[in-house]
C-alpha cells in the first residue's frame, strides 16, 4: 500500500510520536480504493475508510469561514471525480476527532456519503492538533490572515508557547508570527474586510504603522473609497506620520481589579512575543515574571524594553 505523503513543519513530527513520518498531508493525491485497507480500529498511521456519522469536529479547528459556493463546488467535484484528498483524523475513545478536512468531511456528509478515506494518525496533544489544523490549512491556502493569526495566539495562549516556539514549530520565522498576530490590534471593522477579502494583508500592515484607531479608520475608509494600492497607502501613512496624533485614553486604574491574571497575562503576552506569568496580591501589588529561552530572544527583549523607554 503506497503511503499519503505528509507535509509539517520542522520539528512537528516530535508533537505527534517520536515514529512520525513527515511527509505530508497536504499534497493532492487520487485516492485509490484498492489501496484503501479497512479500519481495524486499533492502527494507526493508516489510510482507512471510515464512518462519517464516527468523526467529531476538530475543537481546535482555526477555519472560521466556510464559503458556501466553494462548499457547493466541492460537492460537484466529488461527485464528478470522487474525493481526491483523504481527510485526516485521530482515534479519541471509540469514535475519530478531525484533524483537517472539515469541508471535505462536510460535503461527504450533505451528499450522504456513508463512507469517508481517511488518514488515522497518532496525536496526543492539543498544540499538536492546532500546528497540524493550521499548517495544513496554510499550506492549502484556506486561511484568511486573521484565522492565521487567532491560531497562532492559540498556540501562544493555550499551549504556553512563545512566538519563538511557534516559529519552530509551524517551520516558519519568529518574525512572521509576529507581524501575523499584529494584525489582531486592528480595529474589528478592519479585520473583517481583511477577512472577506476587501483589503490585503499589505494593506493591513500598512494601517498598522498607524497607533491612532480613528486615523486608522480614516485610512481604511479611503483605502476602500479609493481603491487605494498597498505603495499608495504605505505613502500616505508615511506622508502623515509627523503629523501629531491624538493620545489613547488611559483606562481607569480600577478597572484593573476586574482583569484576571490569567487575561493579563495573555494580553503580556502578545506585547513581549513569550511566556509571561503574573501574580497580583489583593493589595495590588505583584510581579511581572517574564521568560526567555535563548540569548537571542533575551537581546529581542531588551530591544522590545528599549523602544517603549524612548
Amino acid at each position: 500500500m503506497s503511503k499519503i505523503k505528509t507535509g509539517l513543519g520542522r520539528g512537528l513530527g516530535a508533537l505527534i510520536n517520536p515514529n512520525f513520518d513527515k511527509d505530508t498531508l497536504t499534497e493532492k493525491v487520487t485516492v485509490n480504493e484498492a489501496e484503501i485497507t479497512k479500519d481495524d480500529g486499533e492502527s494507526i498511521d493508516i489510510l482507512a475508510k471510515i464512518p462519517t456519522n464516527n468523526i467529531v469536529p476538530n475543537p481546535y479547528q482555526p477555519r472560521t469561514n466556510f464559503e458556501p459556493g466553494a462548499l457547493d463546488e466541492l460537492k460537484n467535484s466529488i461527485l464528478e471525480n470522487g474525493l481526491i484528498q483523504p481527510i485526516t483524523v485521530r482515534r479519541v475513545d471509540k469514535h475519530f476527532e478531525l484533524i483537517s478536512g472539515e469541508r471535505r468531511l462536510r460535503a461527504s456528509k450533505e451528499l450522504g456519503l456513508k463512507d469517508i478515506p481517511a488518514y488515522v494518525i497518532k496525536v496526543d496533544t492539543k498544540e499538536a492538533m492546532l500546528a497540524l489544523s493550521l499548517i495544513e490549512n496554510v499550506q492549502r491556502e484556506d486561511l484568511n490572515p486573521i484565522e492565521i493569526a487567532t491560531t497562532y495566539r492559540k498556540l501562544m495562549v493555550e499551549c504556553d508557547l512563545s512566538q519563538e516556539e511557534i516559529a519552530k514549530k509551524v517551520g516558519k520565522e519568529r518574525s512572521t508570527i509576529t507581524n501575523s498576530m499584529r494584525l489582531l490590534k486592528l480595529p474589528n471593522k478592519i479585520q473583517q474586510a481583511l477577512i472577506n477579502g476587501i483589503i490585503s494583508a499589505g494593506h493591513a500592515r500598512a494601517i498598522l504603522s498607524i497607533e491612532n484607531e480613528g486615523t486608522q479608520l480614516a485610512i481604511f475608509d479611503r483605502i476602500v473609497k479609493e481603491k487605494l494600492s498597498v505603495r499608495n497607502v504605505e505613502k500616505l501613512v508615511k506622508e502623515g506620520s509627523t503629523k501629531p496624533q491624538s493620545k489613547k485614553v488611559q483606562a481607569d486604574k480600577n478597572s484593573l481589579d476586574y482583569i484576571s491574571n490569567a487575561s493579563i497575562e495573555g494580553k503580556l503576552r502578545e506585547i513581549f512575543g513569550t511566556k509571561v506569568i503574573c501574580k497580583q496580591k489583593k493589595d495590588g501589588a505583584g510581579t511581572v515574571s517574564i521568560d526567555f529561552y535563548s540569548e537571542d530572544e533575551l537581546e529581542r527583549l531588551l530591544e522590545l524594553f528599549d523602544s517603549i523607554e524612548s
